[in-house]
């Protein structure tokens, strides 16, 4: 299936494309900024803030590294097998997986390298600090967004062909 190999490239080089990003600007912040070092990009909404972090999102489970290796590797394994096996079939569920194929093992590489995850990216929103956040972060919630996106449609097309039927 030509189309669903094409599907599947996207998908890891979308990946690759995240990995990248997410690398280079950890390592621009790493070089250039001391932990806690903040730069205003947008007054009171955006900036670059030097921060790490050792757990999860909002800084949960800290310092459970081998935790993290685990569930990071079997997320990697299944994330890989779905757009193998499933993938093809939507360019969609490949952007999505491709998205937070790139997102898991941008995080696990600091993990694995430096026991934490550089942060830098902090917003406030109507004057809430939201949890400062990475590339890689962005990329798994955007992937998420997406998956659920395609599971709305999937859904929709199945109840049409119940229709039909």
């Amino acid at each position: 299936m030509v189309g669903g190999t094409y599907v599947r490239l996207v998908s890891y080089i979308l990946a690759i494309a995240v990995i990248c990003l997410d690398q280079l600007t950890k390592w621009l912040v790493v070089q250039n900024l001391e932990i806690g070092d903040s730069i205003p990009v947008i007054e009171n909404f955006f900036y670059i803030t030097s921060h790490r972090n050792e757990g999860a999102a909002w800084g949960i489970l800290q310092g459970q590294m081998w935790f993290f290796y685990i569930v990071t590797l079997v997320v990697i394994v299944a994330i890989v097998y779905y757009i193998q096996k499933f993938a093809a079939k939507a360019g969609l569920l490949g952007a999505a997986l491709g998205l937070m194929l790139g997102g898991a093992i941008g995080n696990f590489i600091d993990r694995v390298l430096h026991q934490e995850v550089v942060d830098f990216v902090q917003t406030f929103i109507f004057s809430y600090n939201f949890p400062i956040f990475n590339i890689a972060d962005s990329s798994l919630c955007i992937g998420v967004a997406l998956l659920f996106i395609q599971m709305v449609i999937d859904s929709k097309n199945e109840k049409k062909e119940g229709q039909i039927l």
